[in-house]
């Protein structure tokens, strides 16, 4: 089941004819409120998401969503005419796995909704991953180093997911931002240094795997050291 928030009958019709035509179940929503008391009835597979919404601002929607416990892993794809830099870092920072602008196309809306669940059914599928004394719970969405455990931002978390599912890979700049932001573009975007940078004070020593490859990306290397 999918669930679309999205006030807008027209985009919100033509979103379910699409969804509908290609297999899929859904049901709309027109504001957060009747979306959250839904939530509690039956948890959606995806939740296709707008910014601008009557009640409460999709954005904030988001945040409680990925509070949630039984809701935090479930993908978000954000759909809305908000199309600037800025307005994509602050979902996907937020927690969104993807972002379409509007006006789109229906053969480009259903190919995400499709990889969305595609990369959300093979992450669900490894339960727990670990690299030397780093260990990820993706059940509980739980890291620990040594035991101790580590809280992350939701971005820093995938990409540390990214580097265990990658290790001794050099993964390029282009790589991390597509994969864990979901976009190509880097421009003169720092968004990926500081969430790296972050990543490796909160993991303490172990930050020190990963390591930097310049002019190209980062690495998460088989032992601590310099950067590259």
């Amino acid at each position: 089941m999918i669930y679309i928030v999205e006030d807008d009958t027209d985009i919100c019709e033509l979103e379910q004819y699409a969804l509908r035509n290609n297999g899929f179940e859904t049901t709309g929503f027109g504001d957060g409120k009747s979306f959250f008391a839904a939530c509690e009835k039956k948890l959606p597979e995806l939740v296709i998401l707008d910014i601008m919404l009557p009640d409460q601002n999709g954005l904030d929607i988001l945040r409680q969503f990925r509070q949630g416990a039984d809701t935090h892993d479930i993908p978000v794809v954000m759909v809305t005419a908000k199309d600037s830099e800025i307005d994509v870092v602050k979902c996907l920072d937020q927690g969104a796995d993807d972002y379409i602008s509007k006006p789109f196309g229906l053969m480009e809306f259903i190919s995400r909704i499709r990889a969305v669940l595609r990369r959300a059914q093979k992450q669900s599928a490894q339960a727990v991953q670990t690299f030397r004394e780093i260990q990820m719970d993706a059940a509980a969405r739980r890291v620990t180093v040594d035991g101790k455990e580590v809280e992350l931002a939701y971005k820093e978390y995938e990409l540390l997911r990214f580097f265990i599912e990658n290790p001794g890979k050099v993964l390029t700049r282009e790589e991390l931002m597509n994969r864990v932001w979901n976009t190509d573009f880097s421009g003169e975007s720092r968004t990926l240094d500081i969430h790296i940078r972050t990543l490796r004070q909160k993991l303490g020593c172990a930050g020190n795997y990963i390591h930097t490859v310049r002019k190209v990306g980062y690495q998460l290397t088989l032992e601590s050291g310099t950067d590259a």
